[in-house]
């Protein structure tokens, strides 16, 4: 992993989305509903279980994500780039994707909504 975020990298999260991103992370990996690398993202994807999907954006190369924002287009989720996303999945390796898993009786709903939607507006 670089330490510097890659040129390519879009939609990358301002810092104010990057703070709400990393605390629903942070408590999806609590409540059991965060898959962590891009196998398991790429998964969710085809089972349509997946909320919305984070990439690293420090990820080298970058192109070992790309297949990712095509599936999210294929089957109308979410998906971003964020800066350092092994802390936030509370792992000490490196993670260069990982997947908010849905769970209808969750707390998490309002937050992953809210989420969305900011998501959604960065890329109008």
């Amino acid at each position: 992993m670089a330490d510097e975020v890659n040129p390519k990298a879009y939609p990358l999260a301002d810092p104010q989305l990057t703070k709400k991103i990393l605390d629903l992370v942070q408590s999806a990996s609590s409540y059991k509903q965060l898959k962590k690398g891009a196998n398991e993202a790429t998964k969710t994807l085809n089972r349509g279980i997946a909320e919305f999907i984070v990439m690293a954006a420090d990820a080298e190369p970058l192109e070992i994500l790309l297949h990712l924002p095509l599936l999210c287009e294929d089957k109308d989720d979410s998906c971003f780039l964020f800066p350092a996303l092994g802390r936030a999945c509370g792992v000490s390796r490196p993670v260069i994707a990982c997947s908010v898993t849905v769970n209808e009786g969750s707390m998490l709903k309002p937050e992953i909504q809210t989420v969305q939607n900011a998501i959604e507006k960065l890329l109008i």
